[in-house]
């Protein structure tokens, strides 16, 4: 009589530990795909973001228009628009102060802006690590769940006097299931992670060299206002 090797009946017949191993993997799997399409979105949307601000950034607009219109909209700004805002609100607070220097001005719209990006490169980065160790871990789950399986496999042809490959086949199967699903969880978390890696490296960069950029425009903006108020001094 030949077994059943379906995998549903594999999986079945397959010893408690093992079937432990697989549910584990199959929830790695499907948390996995879960952050793979949210984190697709998410960093299209700061993508398309980035690109909509640099538009009305660099197209001439007065920066305390451009501050006053993001504040209008009422909703919480995230990204570039995020990083201007912390940036001008420091720089007006600060330009306020006519004991501040040029140089202390620069330097706190600097400060600002710099955990402006901290917190922006915390939420692109979010759940990144756990696709990481779900890549990471899901094959070695997958072989201990297999090498389980196989192990049973042969303790229990000690008690047969006339094995045969029939008898250790199906086990054997069982066991290798595991690590299918071991793989068919890391592999798509190991291409996510480092894909979404780069698009991460790619917004940071782009991120630091806007505030980079607009620290120098306020720079120049402060300059010239102080050589302004000079002129009238004298």
């Amino acid at each position: 009589m030949e077994a059943d090797m379906s995998l549903i009946s594999l999986v079945s017949r397959a010893s408690v530990l093992v079937q432990l191993v697989m549910l584990s993997l199959l929830a790695a799997s499907v948390l996995s795909w879960t952050i793979i399409f949210t984190k697709s979105k998410v960093l299209k949307l700061a993508h398309e973001e980035a690109m909509r601000f640099e538009d009305q950034f660099w197209s001439g607009i007065n920066l305390a228009d451009l501050y006053n219109r993001l504040k209008k909209k009422g909703e919480e700004r995230q990204g570039m628009a995020r990083i201007f805002e912390s940036g001008f609100a420091e720089y007006v607070r600060l330009h306020k102060r006519t004991s501040s220097s040029d140089e202390m001005l620069i330097a706190g719209v600097q400060r600002s802006m710099k955990v402006s990006l901290a917190r922006e490169e915390d939420k692109l980065e979010s759940n990144l690590s756990l696709l990481a160790t779900i890549g990471s871990i899901s094959p070695y789950v997958g072989l201990f769940g297999t090498v389980w399986g196989i192990m049973r496999s042969f303790t229990a042809l000690g008690s047969v006097q006339h094995a045969s490959l029939a008898m250790v086949a199906p086990g054997i199967a069982e066991a290798l299931i595991a690590t299918a699903m071991g793989l068919f969880a890391a592999i798509p978390a190991v291409i996510a992670y480092n894909r979404y890696s780069e698009k991460v490296d790619r917004l940071m960069g782009s991120y630091e060299n806007f505030s980079e950029e607009f620290s120098s425009i306020l720079q120049r903006q402060s300059t010239v206002e102080a050589d302004a108020l000079s002129k009238e001094g004298e």
